[in-house]
């Protein structure tokens, strides 16, 4: 069985920009601050809630230093370092364990993409470079690949591959996933709307968006499955559904965070090409905020 790298939630963190257009360092702090303090499980730095495809190498490197220092052992650091180029993506990882991550997130390649042989001899290729457990990332809507279940199983015998952050959203491939690796490999949702349908089948918890304006909430909702409360995790995934859906109304993170700037963290807009939210899907998301108390 092999080292799980966290039970419960991770959040999926936003990249904070300044007016200026730059990285927001003091601000990052402080949103690590409220998820720590409201009980998030880990922190995801870099992935693509914070805008990674769009820092430059030199925002990337230092934005996993600053999550690594400022954490400081308080909970694990999970850096996004994935690539469609796997020698970058070794790059990344190389430079992201430098800075002390306790893990890597690598999604899937895309728009050049692959076959299932070439995420196998990408991810291992990548994971025979690396000493620092990997959790992969599948997410089809946005990379055009989907990794199979038979995929992870030759995925799972690799030492180094840990974990997978699942979100194409099939329950069904999920069981044989499992059924599949079993303990060699800690299965994640990316969907926040998926947390205990997951969860009732053995994954370790969620890589969440929703858990950067709702950290204490996400962490209860898979806290209390882990604790035998599976109702209670089930009336809470219910609770904020509504929540889950619009904040993908747009791309993600454009509502993730226009809620954050909505509830007095400025976290400033999404870089471009993401464009702010249209006044009818703004309207709808501020008023599903009022109705749970948020704004």
């Amino acid at each position: 069985m092999k080292k799980v790298l966290f039970t419960g939630t991770g959040v999926a963190i936003v990249t904070p920009f300044a007016t200026d257009g730059n990285v927001n360092y003091e601000l990052l702090e402080k949103l690590i601050d409220f998820q720590i303090e409201n009980g998030t499980d880990a922190i995801i730095i870099c992935g693509t809630t914070g805008e990674s495809s769009t820092l430059s190498h030199e925002e990337h490197a230092a934005t996993i230093k600053l999550a690594v220092d400022y954490v400081a052992g308080r909970v694990p650091v999970i850096a996004g370092t994935g690539s469609n180029d796997t020698a970058y993506a070794i790059k990344l990882s190389n430079e992201a364990e430098a800075a002390g991550v306790d893990g890597l997130l690598i999604v899937t390649p895309y728009y050049n993409k692959t076959s299932q042989d070439g995420l196998i001899a990408h991810y291992n290729f990548i994971a025979d470079r690396v000493s620092t457990p990997i959790i992969t990332y599948n997410v089809p809507s946005r990379t055009g690949m989907n990794i199979l279940p038979e995929t992870y199983y030759e995925l799972s015998r690799h030492a180094k591959i840990v974990g997978a952050k699942e979100a194409n959203g099939d329950i069904s491939a999920l069981a044989r996933t499992i059924s599949l690796c079993g303990d060699d490999l800690a299965m994640y949702t990316g969907n926040d709307d998926q947390i205990t349908a997951f969860m009732s089948l053995g994954a370790k918890g969620v890589i969440s968006v929703i858990a950067n304006i709702l950290p204490l909430e996400t962490h209860q909702i898979a806290m209390k499955y882990l604790e035998g409360d599976a109702l209670g995790s089930a009336a809470l995934q219910i609770k904020f559904l509504d929540l889950c859906n619009d904040l993908f109304v747009d791309v993600n993170p454009v509502c993730c965070k226009e809620a954050l700037n909505m509830m007095g963290w400025p976290v400033g807009p999404c870089r471009m090409p993401l464009a702010p939210l249209n006044e009818k899907n703004r309207a709808k998301l501020n008023a599903t905020l009022k109705k749970h108390g948020l704004v």
